[in-house]
């Protein structure tokens, strides 16, 4: 569907816009909800969606819920989710450990517990998930020998990060044959009512810092997430959008990918971040489309509209 970049969907573009999709790829936070509260009028757009005849899959950088934690909240907050709709960091970062790493040992794990939960369902041996207590003095932190079967670091969010586990990590990178993981590198997580916490890139570039390494990032705006959805389910790109509230996530990973992006603004970023970015010429990074909220696009469902 030819339009310019950036442009406001309402009316009969949102008509045209929406007979122009197969597939709807969605972020979550942001998007959908706000920490625990839908976002409103998401719930009946996603329903109607597939009652239309399309397909929706979730995509989220958030590696704090297994895809069935992610399938519960959905389905809580009024989305009819299938847990095989989902593909979040938590999954695809054991998937990225079993088939593409074909890793042959254990993960040092900077995260919680759906990652050890993945990682587990997916046959991959870890340890360092929980708190991690100071013991011994500096010479024995240099001196930390871990676990010889280590062939990984993956860190992911981890609400008991300390220096301990800092240190355990550098330990292990300082090995140049052991792979470093990172879920995604969002700096903040949004909440309802406008609230954020630090994100997981707070603790990924926490830990490069002392490595001297970068971490291969499994998240958005890589383009690994929906390259899971491709092979699992398929998909055709010229039918397909990415629907995000970042636009160095979403939207970045969008045009990477050769798909139609559209940026709703309940989230992290602004329209006029969007614009900026567009006065720039930094395109990757330019939504084809925007609305208020995903709910803009109820009218466009509705029959009596047509």
């Amino acid at each position: 569907m030819a339009a310019s970049k950036c442009t406001r969907l309402s009316g009969e573009l949102s008509r045209r816009f929406l007979a122009s999709v197969d597939t709807v790829l969605f972020d979550c936070d942001g998007v959908l909800w706000r920490g625990d509260e839908a976002v409103p009028g998401a719930p009946e757009l996603v329903n109607g969606l597939k009652q239309a005849g399309k397909r929706v899959f979730y995509l989220t950088n958030n590696s704090t819920k297994t895809r069935s934690m992610y399938a519960e909240k959905l389905g809580r907050l009024g989305f009819g989710a299938q847990a095989g709709e989902v593909f979040g960091t938590a999954y695809c970062t054991a998937l990225y450990l079993r088939d593409t790493a074909r890793l042959r040992g254990k993960v040092y794990l900077v995260g919680g517990g759906a990652l050890c939960q993945e990682l587990g369902a997916a046959g991959i041996a870890h340890l360092g998930s929980g708190p991690d207590l100071v013991t011994g003095g500096m010479k024995d932190w240099a001196a930390e020998k871990g676990d010889p079967e280590v062939r990984a670091v993956v860190v992911g969010f981890d609400e008991h990060f300390s220096y301990m586990k800092l240190n355990r990590a550098l330990q292990y990178l300082q090995d140049p044959d052991c792979l470093f993981i990172a879920t995604n590198t969002d700096t903040r997580l949004p909440l309802e009512g406008g609230r954020t916490i630090p994100g997981t890139g707070c603790l990924v570039r926490a830990v490069e810092t002392a490595a001297h390494r970068k971490a291969l990032v499994i998240g958005k705006p890589n383009s690994f997430l929906y390259d899971c959805v491709v092979k699992e389910c398929g998909l055709d790109p010229a039918r397909t959008v990415m629907v995000g509230d970042r636009l160095d996530t979403d939207i970045q990973m969008g045009s990477t990918c050769g798909i139609q992006t559209l940026l709703t603004l309940t989230g992290f970023s602004s329209l006029e971040d969007a614009k900026s970015y567009q006065n720039s010429g930094s395109y990757s990074l330019v939504p084809d489309f925007y609305v208020d909220s995903v709910a803009d696009l109820l009218p466009a469902l509705s029959p009596g509209d047509q």
